[in-house]
């Protein structure tokens, strides 16, 4: 099936979670420990995000949480990629680096507020750390798997032709990693949106976290569910960009054997 004959059955897919919501939130559907009494319509819900456009707001909440959710994820890239090769290919840098690592990664982002916010001056500088502990490891463990998914016989193929450390390296560790790399480069993406609204719990002032946040705490409901669909947009926006990107940069690999 072709990507252009797949999209009418997405389409409809979301179109029959529209009509659910809709149909729920209207007849207010009770099911006893699930309840739709108080979330809002879906036409109050496209109410709230036009008036959110109107009021020029969008572009401070969206502006803030793109500077901050990029500025984590960027730094959290290079580090979770470098780290990753090193684990991967050295024994010595496992025993050393993977242990401390393991113990952080399962650590909610939620759970780091309080220290981020005692060792960095600012609540910026708090709030992009929390987005850089969302991506690291899901960049870390995927490069990690990668690196060692290499076939040993090919390390062993090019060194047995004089290759270098560097070049094998750069000619067979790298490309064969490629394909898992971009896999936790997407997926970091997704968490650091992820880990967006607790780390705007910080701020005071932008960033579409604090917009759904404050939405709560003054019970302004269809707010509340335009800040949470904004974010999922956003997210899967920019992980599909890192796909397209990553699939460009690995144009050897080819995900085959769905239909």
């Amino acid at each position: 099936m072709t990507s252009l004959h797949r999209w009418p059955l997405r389409l409809a897919s979301l179109a029959l979670c529209l009509v659910f919501w809709q149909v729920a939130t209207q007849s207010r559907l009770d099911f006893g420990l699930l309840t739709f009494t108080y979330v809002p319509t879906p036409a109050s819900v496209v109410n709230a995000a036009v008036a959110l456009v109107e009021s020029s707001r969008l572009w401070d909440h969206v502006g803030s949480s793109l500077g901050r959710v990029f500025s984590g994820y960027l730094i959290a890239a290079v580090l979770g990629v470098a780290l990753g090769i090193a684990i991967g290919r050295s024994r010595w840098a496992e025993d050393s680096l993977l242990p401390p690592l393991e113990v952080l990664r399962p650590i909610p982002a939620v759970a780091w507020i309080p220290l981020a916010i005692l060792m960095f001056p600012s609540s910026e500088l708090s709030m992009i750390f929390i987005t850089f502990t969302g991506a690291l490891f899901p960049v870390l463990l995927n490069t990690i798997h990668g690196v060692e998914g290499v076939d040993a016989r090919l390390v062993a193929s090019a060194r047995s032709l004089g290759a270098g450390r560097l070049a094998i390296l750069r000619e067979v560790i790298l490309p064969g990693a490629a394909p898992s790399i971009v896999t936790g480069l997407a997926i970091g993406m997704g968490t650091s949106w992820f880990c967006l609204v607790t780390a705007e719990m910080i701020s005071g002032q932008f960033g579409i976290g604090y917009y759904t946040w404050e939405s709560y705490t003054i019970q302004n409901y269809p707010d509340i569910i335009v800040g949470m669909l904004l974010i999922g947009v956003l997210g899967m926006g920019s992980s599909l960009l890192v796909k397209r990107l990553g699939s460009l940069l690995t144009p050897w690999y080819r995900a085959g054997g769905r239909h």
